[in-house]
């Protein structure tokens, strides 16, 4: 099927006379994860995963994808025709690079200028300008050939009450209205959905588990135009919005608004996130300002409340996950278990908390070989048993009215091998010592990164992702711009220093191919710590309370510090635990966060 559906895309692109077609995962916002509708490059190429791109030639079709996808890209592709390019690894070009490389003077890229961003739109034009070689941004191809393509989603939109939020939506646009004042800016374009879900206060369901609405925003002095579908929005929110100065517009209409923008007028936003074609509709005679968005870091930053809800949400979560666990480990071998199976049943712990909304991401419950898959996602056909032995990953979270989880358990089912458990525990070292870390204010995810990886580093040995990333309030799971990562590219970034309230996910991790994976992983919130002549310092505290598996733990392989750590953890989990549990799961709790 692959295979005819790349024919039919040739097929068009010889009609078009495009020599190259390049399809990359993002919507027209930038989104990491995206709606059915705009799933084109895995319609095209197979490949199911959150991150990569697609060019297709008349002799020739690639995926690029990183190293969290390899295992899997490599097995859905196997058989399609579509060639594998892993990002990163030696002797490997980038897809620029691949362009500059096979496009000669004469020849044609096409892509939807909507899906590629401004930014990268200006740099693929200076590299074939150099070639001779032309862009067509106008073709949406694989829209042309997919007949049965899914229609654009228009979920419920909801408010989210200031309880909430810790902030009303008035009061955020008045901050990010001065923000925009300041910077000399008549009129700000926003177009990521997250951002504008924070900015008004309000929360859709647009994307599969990510609660954002389908819109762009554009803010001008007097009012905000929001273009997004109406049909989408209730009455007494449609009112609210008004009431705060927010119009709502036909979605597509952002392109026709911005191409009648007054010359003499300066625009704020931010190339590396607003689609090509809209800053190809504004006007020559109009300044652009390319700068961050300011809601990008305002976002990040949650205030108090948001902070003190988060711990709400993180011990609900708890409650769920430690139930699962101790279901797991008191019936594996028992009763019978599939990766499917054991997903629903954490799903329905989570569902009897208060005020659950859904999960923040795809569950990934991996056992054996399948956790060596960074992002495995079990489905009927890739299904199996879990059996008495080996590890289980589960990395899973939810979103719930107080925030959003994202925890990473590996969990040990039976016997384990010493490798196993030498693994398991230098990975969980690392996990304690980030979130133990004392730091000057100033400090960014490439000074941290190194807390997380050093216990594999002395073994000679590491994991191919970033140790953590920020997480939205009810938002998406995986939000800029805090991170942890001991490299830098340009897209992806750890310098952003941390400032007091921004959640993080602390995950190191370490993989086995065909064998096993482990990951283990909490939330930790940055607080201020003690001032000095110094200046101020920083530290992180634990939000996820969930325990980790002392079956899998060698006691001797840590420091006394280090078990020090475990043991002050292992105390906090089981006081903010236990009195939400019954009596046999208070007992084994008590058990599994013993001292060592």
């Amino acid at each position: 099927m692959i295979q005819e559906r790349i024919a039919a895309l040739r097929a068009r692109m010889a009609e078009e006379k495009v020599d190259a077609y390049l399809v990359p995962t993002d919507d027209f916002h930038a989104s990491e994860y995206v709606g059915d509708y705009f799933k084109c490059r895995k319609y095209i190429t197979g490949f199911t995963g959150s991150a990569g791109t697609a060019v297709i030639m008349q002799d020739m079709a690639g995926l690029w994808t990183d190293g969290r996808y390899f295992i899997q890209a490599a097995a859905q592709l196997d058989g399609s025709g579509v060639t594998l390019f892993k990002i990163g690894e030696p002797q490997v070009p980038t897809v620029h690079e691949f362009l500059e490389q096979k496009l000669d003077a004469g020849m044609c890229l096409g892509y939807d200028g909507r899906t590629v961003s401004s930014e990268e739109a200006a740099q693929l034009s200076s590299l074939l300008d150099k070639k001779g070689a032309s862009i067509r941004y106008d073709l949406d191809l694989i829209g042309d050939i997919w007949k049965d393509r899914p229609p654009l989603s228009c979920e419920p939109v909801m408010e989210l009450d200031v309880k909430w939020t810790g902030e009303t939506r008035a009061s955020k646009i008045g901050r990010i209205r001065r923000s925009v004042e300041e910077k000399g800016a008549d009129l700000f374009v926003l177009t990521l959905l997250d951002d504008i879900a924070w900015l008004l206060n309000i929360r859709g369901g647009d994307i599969h588990c990510c609660p954002v609405v389908l819109s762009y925003l554009v803010m001008s002095a007097d009012e905000i135009l929001l273009f997004a579908n109406e049909q989408a929005f209730p009455d007494e929110v449609k009112l609210a919005l008004k009431a705060d100065g927010v119009r709502i517009c036909p979605y597509n209409d952002v392109y026709r608004y911005v191409s009648e923008i007054p010359a003499g007028r300066k625009v704020l936003l931010c190339r590396e996130k607003v689609n090509s074609r809209l800053t190809a509709s504004i006007p020559e005679g109009v300044t652009v300002l390319n700068q961050k968005n300011p809601t990008l870091l305002a976002k990040a930053v949650k205030n108090p409340t948001e902070v003190e809800n988060e711990r709400i949400a993180h011990i609900k979560d708890g409650v769920a996950l430690t139930k699962f666990i101790y279901w797991l480990k008191t019936n594996v071998g028992k009763l019978p278990m599939t990766e499917l199976s054991v997903e629903e049943k954490l799903f329905a712990f989570r569902q009897e908390q208060e005020h659950f909304m859904g999960n923040s991401f795809d569950p990934i419950i991996s056992y054996g070989a399948h956790a060596a898959m960074n992002h495995y996602s079990a489905t009927p056909e890739t299904d199996i048993p879990i059996e008495a032995k080996g590890l289980l990953l589960a990395d899973t979270g939810g979103h719930y009215l107080e925030g959003t989880t994202d925890t990473t358990r590996t969990i040990a089912m039976g016997p384990l091998t010493d490798e196993q458990k030498l693994y398991f525990t230098a990975v969980l070292r690392g996990t304690l010592r980030l979130a133990d870390a004392k730091f000057r204010y100033g400090t960014t995810g490439l000074n941290l990164d190194y807390l997380a990886r050093s216990p594999l580093w002395e073994l000679g040995k590491d994991f191919n992702h970033g140790t953590g990333h920020g997480v939205g309030y009810f938002l998406n799971v995986h939000e800029g711009p805090n991170s942890f990562n001991w490299k830098t590219t340009s897209t992806r970034k750890a310098d952003t220093v941390f400032e007091e309230g921004m959640i993080t996910s602390d995950e190191p991790g370490y993989y086995v191919e065909d064998g096993y994976g482990i990951r283990h992983e909490n939330m930790i919130v940055c607080v201020k710590d003690k001032k000095t002549e110094f200046g101020q310092f920083m530290r992180f505290e634990h939000l996820t309370m969930v325990p980790f598996d002392l079956d899998a733990i060698v006691p001797e392989q840590m420091s006394e510090p280090e078990r020090k750590l475990l043991n002050r953890y292992h105390a906090q989990v089981y006081e903010k635990i236990a009195p939400h549990l019954n009596e046999e799961e208070a007992a084994w709790l008590k058990t599994a966060t013993r001292e060592i």
